[in-house]
């Protein structure tokens, strides 16, 4: 198994990986959380916790950028045993689109039933500010119309079916579920949303008529992941619940000075992580798997 090119690992390579993680690990967990950009402080909520480094892990791939640590996270979070990826792995490091969603069906292998995928994203909706969240949805996986799709390629039954309807992947019971804690909670001085995120390849960011575009056609904000593992969890029978955290506002204006860059992206993470973590947490606690 290779990091970089080629299609996706074979359904026997990736249960090796999965065993092979399982034999080091006490922990059996039936939840899987990936942390964004800036988002990998949920891991400090982790109680009885076993970490791996990616780089421990032969033909898993590893992340590369800042503010995503490359750590699987086990252990108990809200009362369910689970397993946190503390930074992804994301297609424009050079990885194929079907190594960025290697772990997730990794997870499944392990026993995950339930994945729980948070994003920082860009802000098109020009009703949404700056640490204000996003329940996913719905997604547009722009990669996917050039042909870039996770399950390219020979299918395996063992992994899921052929043609996998997408249309609801991002599983109603828990929108609302997470729509319910977040107002038992009481959180004040930021809104919580619910739209549709869409995936661009990267790494540069868009051009303000990208911008507009996806605006157009009813995109709320603007991302470099989270689709093809979706796509992933889906095919292999997961439920899943998506969040973004708006972390800048994207730049819909021709020849203004303002541009998006990545140090805002980690600034407002920090600023809004223990909100997302409390929101996660209290999902779980409540949450029947």
């Amino acid at each position: 198994m290779n990091g970089t090119m080629g299609e996706a690992d074979s359904y026997l390579e990736v249960k090796k990986l999965a065993d092979d993680i399982m034999a080091k690990i006490k922990c059996r967990p039936v939840v899987g959380i990936v942390c964004g950009s800036g988002l990998g402080e949920l891991a400090n909520m982790v109680q009885d916790d076993e970490t791996m480094a990616y780089e421990e892990i032969p033909g898993f791939p590893v992340s590369t950028v800042t503010g995503h640590a490359g750590k699987l996270v086990f252990g108990q979070l809200g009362g369910k045993p689970v397993v946190l990826m503390k930074g992804r792995v994301h297609f424009y490091e050079g990885i194929s689109i079907q190594k960025t969603a290697l772990p997730i069906r990794v997870m499944k292998l392990m026993g995950v039933r339930t994945l729980f995928v948070t994003n920082a994203a860009g802000g098109l909706n020009q009703s949404y500010e700056i640490g204000d969240l996003m329940i996913i949805k719905d997604h547009v996986n722009m990669p996917g119309f050039a042909g870039m799709n996770p399950l390219r390629g020979q299918n395996d039954e063992r992994f899921g079916p052929r043609f996998p309807a997408i249309s609801k992947a991002y599983t109603k019971r828990l929108r609302d579920h997470a729509k319910h804690t977040a107002k038992t909670l009481g959180f004040e001085g930021f809104a919580i949303h619910e739209g549709v995120y869409c995936m661009l390849a990267g790494p540069s960011y868009e051009t303000v008529t990208e911008c507009k575009f996806l605006n157009n056609i009813g995109v709320d904000v603007v991302g470099m992941s989270t689709c093809p593992e979706v796509i992933v969890a889906v095919h292999c029978g997961m439920e899943v619940f998506g969040m973004s955290l708006v972390t800048n506002k994207a730049v819909m204006e021709y020849d203004v000075e303002q541009v998006a860059n990545h140090k805002e992206v980690l600034e407002a993470g920090v600023l809004r992580s223990k909100d997302v973590q409390k929101l996660v947490a209290a999902m779980l606690e409540t949450l029947e798997i």
